[in-house]
């Protein structure tokens, strides 16, 4: 049997979750890997078998995603292009961590496509949703990556098809330590924002990791870096707290390390407010904007020695297996699905919804 797996290249942590799983999926099949984007900082210790430039949002310097230059950056005529240029039918399926080339490529093609990912769960009818509503950011997440069948990762199982976090083997293996300094990963703001808040809590030390540097340097009580994994790691092992956006990954493995967190969901990214409710309802202490007047709950979450530890199992082999010997290849068959190359893709929309009724 022969795979595709398809990972998102905006940001960092699909690719981190990737480098444990691609060598779970190994253990069952032979693996292609696909990536597409072009905002990550973390590389992949794997060939490449097709890389493109696919559609990336850009993180703006404001708190949240710069809409203008992702207008500007997205060119659909090459995203139409490299959609059609997919080999999909070359593959038995094709599992998919919320990318768009591909997942479009399949559509298209009538190849089945797996969704293994965050987004999958966040989703999901079980999984905390934030009260106030955002249609057209869960519009496009729904659509971005579309999938026949789901598998997500969560804080929590919040569904038997939701499966908690992939911590990776470098925070696993970490030797956790406190040296008293703050990791600090907010993408969507600016460093001028950054040193103009956090100057101002002057008993404490800062490693910000910046998007928007390539040098760095020290500013009093705060160090700009730029991102290096690595250097992440081994700041982060030895902070006493991360402060950063309401992703999925960063949070998670602070949670797994047992270290203060303090999230601030970028604005108007659905996904995100979704995953700062689920962490406020863990009893993680959350802040709409990096602004002045939120100056007093900082310093009280930097002065509390209040943590939440969650140990989260090593299942990556786990999952992988479900899916390779459980639920999906019986799915697959049930609804004819030939599991051998240029796969039948069932044509009636019920056949679909039957599938999402049974996971």
């Amino acid at each position: 049997m022969k795979i595709l797996y398809a990972i998102q290249g905006t940001g960092n942590g699909h690719l981190s979750r990737a480098r444990d799983v691609i060598p779970a999926l190994n253990k069952f099949c032979e693996t292609d890997i696909l990536v597409s984007g072009y905002q990550a900082d973390v590389k992949l210790p794997f060939k490449i078998d097709h890389q493109y430039r696919g559609l990336s949002f850009i993180f703006g310097k404001k708190g949240g995603i710069d809409m203008w230059n992702t207008y500007i950056e997205a060119n659909l005529k090459k995203l139409r292009k490299e959609i059609k240029s997919v080999p999909v039918e070359n593959y038995d399926f094709v599992i998919n961590d919320f990318e768009p080339v591909s997942a479009w490529s399949c559509y298209q093609k009538r190849v089945p496509c797996i969704s293994l990912s965050h987004q999958a769960a966040v989703l999901h009818k079980n999984a905390p949703q934030p009260k106030n509503q955002d249609l057209f950011g869960k519009f496009v997440l729904k659509n971005y990556a579309p999938s026949n069948i789901q598998f997500g990762f969560h804080f929590s199982r919040y569904a038997s098809n939701i499966f908690t976090p992939v911590i990776r083997k470098e925070i696993r293996e970490a030797k956790v330590k406190d040296k008293g300094h703050f990791t600090v990963y907010l993408p969507a703001y600016s460093d001028e924002k950054l040193i103009k808040i956090l100057s101002q809590i002057k008993k404490a030390n800062w490693h910000v990791f910046s998007k928007h540097t390539k040098k760095g340097g020290s500013y009093g009580n705060i160090e700009i870096m730029p991102i290096n994994n690595e250097h992440y790691i081994d700041s982060f092992r030895k902070s006493s707290g991360l402060l950063c956006g309401a992703g999925f990954e960063g949070p998670a493995e602070a949670l797994h390390m047992g270290k203060k967190l303090l999230v601030i969901p970028m604005k108007a990214q659905y996904e995100q407010m979704c995953n700062a409710t689920a962490l406020k309802n863990l009893g993680v202490p959350v802040i709409k904007k990096l602004k002045e007047s939120k100056l007093d709950k900082i310093q009280s979450w930097i002065d509390t020695d209040y943590r939440l530890q969650v140990e989260y199992p090593d299942i990556t082999d786990q999952v992988i297996k479900q899916i390779f010997e459980g639920q999906v290849l019986e799915l697959l068959k049930k609804n004819n699905w030939n599991t051998q190359f240029n796969l039948k893709y069932p044509g009636d929309s019920a056949s679909k919804e039957e599938l999402q009724k049974q996971l």
